[in-house]
């Protein structure tokens, strides 16, 4: 039955879809937010998990890699360049090669991102090792420290800049990666970009990849929290040598050539 205005059931339903940015399939839906927002929190959770997860094992790889690197200075190069030809595989070709050993699973993504920290969190941690002053370990072994008592209380404390510092690269990279273990439904947040694409759910995948991008950027300000939380004596160093920079700069004749005669 029409209203007064001619409107009938069929044009209040018109008028209502319209308004609707689901029916409409607009990037931008505060609808599909709030309906599905169990489901967007499931993923990002998944996400977050297997990110943790891979860098956490990543790390824990790495560390006796770089001490051998480091102990031993002949297993350097192909430790260096095993973990680099590993990093230069293509995601889908990588995944392809473990499915055999893992099947269609979440450890398959995990050890796909665990291989891919390698090269990054290798590199950091033997340069942090190798930036340890020598100085500092002779007098650690003057005061009668052992190897392993010198490694955690000496080399790995003075590495710890370099350490965080890759932890944080790999981070934000196993972030983006772990969007590629859509492929086997463990993707996270990159599982609903896929689903989205193959239905062309645009506020899906807009949604999806804006959630993608913000994990990253808070793993990367979080880790950066924790860098400066735990390395406090290298913004000290940074901020003495920026004033001896400004002094410098400021004294006279400091820094000037002097012209020909």
């Amino acid at each position: 039955m029409s209203d007064r205005h001619g409107f009938g059931e069929s044009g209040e339903a018109g008028r209502v879809s319209k308004r609707n940015c689901l029916v409409t399939n607009d990037w931008i839906c505060g609808e599909y937010v709030r309906s599905r927002s169990e489901e967007l929190i499931d993923a990002t959770v998944q996400h977050v998990g297997i990110t943790a997860v891979s860098v956490a094992i990543g790390v824990a790889v790495s560390l006796p890699l770089a001490l051998l690197a480091r102990r031993w200075r002949f297993l350097a190069a192909p430790i260096l360049g095993v973990t680099t030809v590993l990093y230069s595989i293509p995601s889908l070709a990588m995944f392809s090669l473990l499915l055999p050993f893992f099947g269609l699973s979440a450890s398959l993504v995990v050890t796909g991102l665990v291989l891919y920290s390698l090269t990054i969190l290798v590199r950091n941690i033997l340069a942090g090792l190798r930036a340890v002053p020598e100085e500092a370990r002779e007098a650690a072994k003057g005061m009668g420290y052992g190897p392993l008592r010198l490694l955690w209380e000496v080399e790995l404390p003075l590495a710890l800049p370099s350490l965080l510092a890759g932890v944080r690269i790999t981070t934000v990279s196993t972030v983006a990666l772990t969007t590629v273990g859509a492929i086997v439904d463990k993707g996270g947040l990159g599982t609903m970009i896929l689903d989205g694409l193959d239905t062309q759910f645009k506020a899906q995948v807009l949604t999806a990849s804006v959630l993608c991008v913000l994990l990253a950027l808070a793993a990367d300000l979080l880790l950066l929290a924790l860098q400066r939380l735990l390395t406090p004596w290298t913004r000290a160093h940074r901020i003495r040598t920026s004033r001896f920079a400004r002094k410098a700069d400021a004294a006279p004749g400091v820094g000037k050539v002097a012209e020909p005669v």
